[in-house]
């Protein structure tokens, strides 16, 4: 049975690649895809591609003719474990391309690993393919190679993460996506739709909504409108969510920033009939407006607490997940102690939070006063345990209601699922540990809560 939170390295998890056995002569490729989400989708998209042009694709270093590490660079921690699963793919392969987010630092990766076939950056799409096909010509087959039709997938069968924009145009002090990955640069509205919808006829049950800043959908297309439907849907979060929501799967929302507009996503939620859940992944970051600003986030200056009221009135049920950074260059144990304060009173569902380390480029890294390494420690510990014992109050008061919950795997002890306030490997899960046998993953059943811990909930199919 698994536990919260799941291996994150698709590499790693290799049952989820369900990839037929190859033909005679069909050349084979591997993937390591490291980092968050996004890069999850690129990982998805090579491989889709690579699919179409009669690859196969293998799930295991020694099947595979050469090796494609999707990297990521975003805290100095990632790009050693990135050196790192370039060096081990060396090792196990020796034929290794390297792609994501710090093959925007070439040197950086060939200093390390001069061996690699080629280096490419976040998003080049056609640079690794002409990388793939002059380390391994494609021979395709029309006759045999069939590329499924969600394409091919690095996430259970039954959801899906669709990312509808990349890059950023916020200049925050601690991250350098917006040197990695550029400007905004959001997806045609219809096309967002229309990949939603394959997905879904393919058995997709949950769709999961990412980007860079998903309130920001649109703004560098100025909301341009869309034919679709018997009408129109404009490139915006709020248009995209609404008809994202009549497809039938639930719609998760992650990276929302609390923009005054993210009201209006609020009685779609709200709503029982539509599939928008009643969910907001917002990347707060720290509370003290002084840290804020140091940080250059954008609506620091926005009351925040008397959003979160205003969200849970028109939405008592909402699950607020985000994120923090203790420790940051200049943080006072006064300012730190605002952000505990904070946390008690916003009272957020799901919590993580992250110790700062500085980032080759970043421009927090010239900030003064920056935190010893045992301070920041000891504030992620105190922060934690106001967290934990929120996270715990709140899950102990689900005990006794009845619940719809999505099945992720089954094993011989018990099925692990998820509620809609849970969002898979980063939240936590509910466990059906009586009666199971007959669930499958994808399956979405009515349990009734039977006991609660700090992050996880256990419970029974309902009568």
């Amino acid at each position: 049975m698994s536990t919260n939170p799941p291996d994150l390295r698709p590499d790693l998890a290799a049952a989820r690649l369900t990839e037929p056995a190859p033909r005679q002569g069909q050349p084979r490729i591997g993937m390591v895809s490291l980092g968050c989400p996004k890069a999850l989708v690129d990982s998805e998209r090579i491989l889709t591609r690579l699919r179409a042009e009669g690859y196969a694709i293998s799930p295991d270093y020694a099947g595979a003719e050469a090796v494609i590490v999707n990297t990521c660079g975003f805290l100095d921690s990632a790009k050693a474990e990135s050196l790192e699963a370039i060096g081990e793919a060396l090792s196990e392969n020796g034929r290794v391309i390297v792609t994501g987010c710090l093959g925007a630092e070439p040197d950086y990766i060939t200093g390390a690993h001069p061996s690699v076939l080629a280096v490419t950056g976040p998003q080049q799409y056609e640079q690794v393919l002409d990388a793939v096909h002059a380390a391994v010509p494609p021979a395709p087959d029309p006759f045999i190679d069939l590329l499924p039709a969600r394409g091919v997938s690095l996430t259970p069968r039954h959801y899906s993460y669709v990312k509808i924009s990349e890059g950023c145009n916020h200049k925050c002090r601690f991250c350098i996506i917006p040197d990695m990955r550029g400007r905004l640069v959001s997806r045609p509205a219809h096309a967002v739709l229309r990949e939603a919808e394959k997905l879904v006829a393919a058995g997709v049950k949950e769709l999961l909504v990412i980007s860079q800043d998903t309130s920001a959908y649109g703004v560098d297309r100025k909301h341009d409108a869309h034919p679709w439907k018997d009408g129109e849907v404009r490139s915006h979060v709020t248009d995209l969510a609404r008809e994202l929501g009549r497809l039938g799967a639930w719609v998760r929302l992650h990276y929302v920033y609390p923009y005054p507009h993210v009201r209006q996503l609020i009685p779609l939620m709200a709503d029982p009939a539509n599939g928008v859940l009643p969910y907001l992944d917002i990347p707060f970051q720290h509370a003290h407006p002084d840290v804020l600003r140091r940080m250059a986030r954008p609506a620091k200056s926005a009351d925040t607490l008397a959003e979160i009221a205003r969200w849970r009135a028109d939405c008592p049920d909402i699950t607020l997940r985000s994120t923090f950074i203790v420790g940051y260059p200049g943080e006072t144990e006064e300012e730190f102690r605002y952000l505990l304060d904070w946390l008690g009173e916003a009272r957020l569902d799901r919590v993580g939070c992250f110790q700062y380390e500085n980032v080759a480029g970043a421009r927090s890294n010239d900030l003064p006063g920056h935190v010893p390494a045992e301070v920041r420690q000891d504030r992620w510990n105190r922060f934690m345990e106001v967290a934990q014992a929120i996270s715990a109050e709140k899950l102990a008061a689900r005990v006794g209601r009845r619940m719809t919950v999505i099945v992720d795997e089954v094993d011989a002890e018990a099925a692990t699922c998820r509620t809609m306030a849970d969002a898979p490997e980063i939240d936590g899960n509910l466990f059906i540990d009586e009666g199971f046998e007959a669930l499958a993953p994808g399956d979405m059943v009515e349990v009734v809560v039977d006991e609660s811990g700090d992050y996880d909930l256990w419970g029974r199919l309902a009568g």
